[in-house]
This record gives structure tokens, C-alpha cells and sequence, in this order.
């Protein structure tokens, strides 16, 4: 059985990723076969991809509190996994970053899912997750999808992207924080519990 550290060595190795590798980046991801809780993201933005470890930034510190969870149960409870579009840095666009690369999903997230086979809910963060996992599913966009979050559940949760660049769709939805914030919060809430006894 193939395990996450082979599979992250064989993701550094990979000719595709070599440019990032000769950088010396690592894959951005968190992965662990006790995992409750399943994130699937963007791709890691640049301050994220120095520091070297998933969500260390204002995205990260807005995503926690969404999910009613301390920086020590995110990192170090290893019920909380990530799995971002993309494991590495994709460079600037001119507003944001570049998109994921294409296929990069498709090739690595089976196998490191298949490692963890406790998941209960994945939590589908952004229009690129949303569309992958949930293909002809997804609404017509993401406001809809994300606001249609029970049509996805108990497998999924969609969720805009928490990072600051959406501070207009966070003044335009109100209602996402008021209303459906505390549903993630009780579900992240339960699925710890359940897993700590």
C-alpha cells in the first residue's frame, strides 16, 4: 500500500514540477490517515508556499474561524486534511493569482485520498474545487452553489474561498456568515467530537 509520504515523494520527483522543486519548494498539503475532515482549495499563495505549510495566512486565519477551530486543532489534531488544486505556488496573475494548474488534481488527490479513508465531509472551497467535484452538480454559479450547501451534504460543503481579495462578496452575502457559517461550525463541531472518543 502506497502511503502520504511516498506519494509526496513522488510529487516532488515528477518532471512537472520541476521548476518548483529546483526552488526549493515543497507540495503544500496536509494529509493524514486519521482525517476526519477533508479541505480542497485554490493552490497555495506565495506567502503560504515560503512558509511551507497550508493556510498560513489571512485566508487561513478567516477559514478557522469559519470553522469554529483553534490553529492547534487544524494543524495538530490530524483530523483536518488539505488538499489544495494545486500543492505548489502558481504565480501572479494580474488580480490574484494564476489558476491551479490543470490536471494536477486529477493525477494526485485519488491516491492521497484513498490514504484517508476516514473522511466524513469535504469541505469544497472556491469555484475550481466546486466545479471539479461537484461537475454538473454545481450551480450556475458560486453564490448559488454555496448557498445550496444542503443539496451537497453530508459528502460536501461548498464555501466561498476565505481570502481577502472577496471582501466584496462578503459585504454583498451577509447572510453566508450570519446564517450558514454556524451550520459548518455545529457540522466541524460534531465530526471532532465523534473522532476524540
Amino acid at each position: 500500500m502506497t502511503t502520504i509520504e511516498e506519494i509526496k515523494q513522488h510529487i516532488i520527483t515528477d518532471p512537472e514540477n520541476k521548476v518548483f522543486t529546483q526552488q526549493g519548494w515543497q507540495p503544500i498539503f496536509m494529509a493524514y490517515p486519521e482525517a476526519k475532515i477533508l479541505i480542497i482549495g485554490q493552490a497555495p499563495g506565495i506567502r503560504t508556499q515560503e512558509k511551507g505549510q497550508v493556510f498560513r495566512d489571512k485566508s487561513g486565519d478567516r477559514l478557522r474561524q469559519w470553522m469554529g477551530i483553534s490553529e492547534e486543532t487544524f494543524y495538530h489534531s490530524k483530523k483536518i486534511a488539505v488538499l489544495p488544486m494545486d500543492f505548489y505556488f502558481p504565480g501572479k496573475a494580474t488580480h490574484g493569482d494564476l489558476p491551479p494548474r490543470k490536471n494536477f488534481t486529477e493525477k494526485w488527490h485519488p491516491a492521497l485520498i484513498d490514504c484517508m479513508p476516514n473522511i466524513e465531509l469535504t469541505i469544497l472551497m472556491g469555484t475550481y474545487a466546486q466545479k471539479y467535484y461537484l461537475k454538473d452538480k454545481a450551480k450556475k454559479n458560486l453564490t448559488e452553489t454555496v448557498f445550496a450547501y444542503e443539496d451537497y451534504l453530508p459528502t460536501y460543503f461548498p464555501i466561498v474561498h476565505s481570502s481577502p481579495l472577496n471582501f466584496r462578496w462578503f459585504a454583498k452575502n451577509p447572510s453566508f456568515e450570519e446564517k450558514i457559517v454556524p451550520k459548518l461550525q455545529q457540522l466541524v463541531k460534531k465530526l471532532l467530537n465523534q473522532s476524540s472518543l
